[in-house]
């Protein structure tokens, strides 16, 4: 980094008050800082990597350079704890003059998903690996350190066998039929082979016993071998959980799907349709048509998406996917981040790493996927053609999430404007998120932020503190007096 960049990133972080994603500050004017392995680890392990500033101390609310102790020694006591990580943490130093202050920057690049998680080597992979959650360094779970090593290792979760299924309880007709469908497509398994064999060679079966995918596809009932295996699906009566409707109920409609996962996609789809409002649309020459409050095909293709590609390790076999509706969204939640290097922004443009090759492989035969990874790009294009906000895909922790907004609650929340632009600027002379401006507004996020805070922001009233990152889910809208 150039000393130019280091003062002008030193410039932003005091202007925004506070730390990032991105960008941690230690103030190292008496020493260097004992204990940098957090961060270290956490900057590594996410795809941006980061940033460490020395010379900055945060006092209340401001922050102010102060300067390092010695910014050769400190150079050489960060590399030291740098070179006690596994793999090694190679970081990048950059000096400069802040207000008559030396500061330090450490470049810590990102590290390739195949060598992470990045730890300290004194505590182990368990205790010393970290993730970057906002301007914080927290510990990783069990999980997210299983989920790097299940790619490097490629793992195959989805076939593994279970002990105790037993194959005379698989729908027949279904397994019958996937066999010679199998037989008709895929020629050179017609010959010499039995059926047996093919099951094996497919994943459906293992040295004589049922796989996890071979289970989920053909069993009359999964579940009874693993309860979780499943979808819940709720209507709320509001815009988040826990709001009660007018007879104090918590949900409109609330369901456990279970079954195979053909089974699952269909009861989903319908339980998703008939809990959709409906809207009545008139065109210019007044034929009239009913839309639905989503299209039914992207909704069939994030359902799919949450069966075929969640994670079925024992990690997370006790944890169903998640169908959430509420009065301006539906969430499909469901266990897996995102599976080897792909990113969210470069979901449904790139083909990605497959989780569960032999799941989706039999879903393919029976016809239930295509397997092309046609399923975001559709999602997207049903969404434009309906006229809808853009789908939001992310990942939390661990869980892969799929947001649909519906154009209903804006327009009725329209109606009353409980704020106005006076309210939104006062109210923002303390920076604020995103989360603190729907509560002020009282509307769906989508309607606060497109509607109310975007054309401010478009006018030049109110300013990002991340202008470089205006998705960020740490951005902050702030005011001038």
């Amino acid at each position: 980094m150039q000393p130019e960049m280091l003062k002008e990133l030193i410039e932003k972080v005091i202007n925004y008050r506070c730390e990032s994603q991105t960008v941690e500050l230690k103030s190292a004017h008496n020493g260097c800082p004992k204990r940098l392995y957090d961060t270290l680890s956490s900057f590594s392990n996410q795809d941006s990597g980061g940033v460490i500033i020395f010379g900055l101390e945060e006092s209340g609310k401001e922050i102010r350079a102060v300067g390092v102790y010695d910014a050769q020694d400190l150079q050489k006591r960060v590399k030291e704890q740098c070179d006690e990580m596994e793999p090694p943490v190679r970081a990048l130093f950059s000096l400069c003059e802040f207000d008559d202050a030396v500061c330090v920057s450490a470049e810590i690049p990102s590290v390739d998903i195949s060598e992470r998680p990045v730890f300290y080597k004194g505590a182990g992979r368990i205790k010393g690996s970290y993730i970057r959650v906002g301007e914080a360094d927290e510990p990783m779970s069990e999980y997210e350190i299983y989920s790097y090593e299940a790619f490097r290792k490629h793992i195959r979760d989805d076939i593994r066998t279970v002990s105790n299924a037993k194959m005379s309880l698989f729908n027949q007709d279904r397994l019958n039929n996937y066999i010679a469908d199998l037989k008709r497509e895929r020629r050179n398994l017609a010959d010499n082979i039995s059926d047996e064999e093919i099951l094996e060679l497919m994943g459906v079966m293992s040295d004589g016993l049922p796989t996890l995918a071979g289970l989920m596809t053909f069993s009359k009932y999964p579940q009874g071998y693993f309860p979780q295996l499943c979808i819940t699906a709720v209507r709320v009566p509001g815009l988040e959980m826990g709001t009660t409707g007018d007879s104090g109920e918590r949900f409109i409609d609330n369901k456990r799907i279970t079954g195979a996962i053909p089974d699952m996609l269909d009861e989903a789809v319908d339980f998703v349709s008939r809990n959709s409002r409906q809207k009545t649309i008139i065109d210019d020459s007044g034929k009239r048509s009913d839309r639905s409050e989503y299209p039914m095909k992207a909704v069939r293709e994030a359902v799919l998406n949450a069966l075929v590609h969640r994670d079925y390790s024992i990690h997370t076999e006790n944890v169903p996917i998640r169908i959430e509706m509420y009065s301006d969204r539906m969430e499909i939640i469901s266990s897996g981040g995102l599976y080897g290097r792909i990113t969210i922004d470069s979901l449904g443009k790139v083909r990605p790493d497959t989780r569960n090759a032999a799941l989706a492989n039999m879903l393919e035969i029976l016809h239930i996927t295509e397997n092309r990874y046609s399923g975001i790009p559709t999602i997207r294009r049903e969404f434009e053609q309906a006229g809808l906000p853009c789908p939001v895909f992310e990942v939390r922790r661990g869980e892969f999430t799929v947001i649909f907004r519906n154009d209903f609650y804006e327009t009725s929340a329209s109606e009353t404007k409980r704020v106005t632009d006076y309210d939104i600027l006062e109210y923002c002379k303390t920076p604020r998120s995103r989360e603190e401006l729907q509560k002020l507004t009282g509307f769906s996020r989508y309607y606060t932020m497109s509607k109310i805070v975007q054309p401010l922001v478009d006018s030049g009233k109110l300013h990002l503190t991340l202008p470089e990152k205006p998705k960020s889910s740490h951005q902050r809208y702030y005011s001038v007096p």
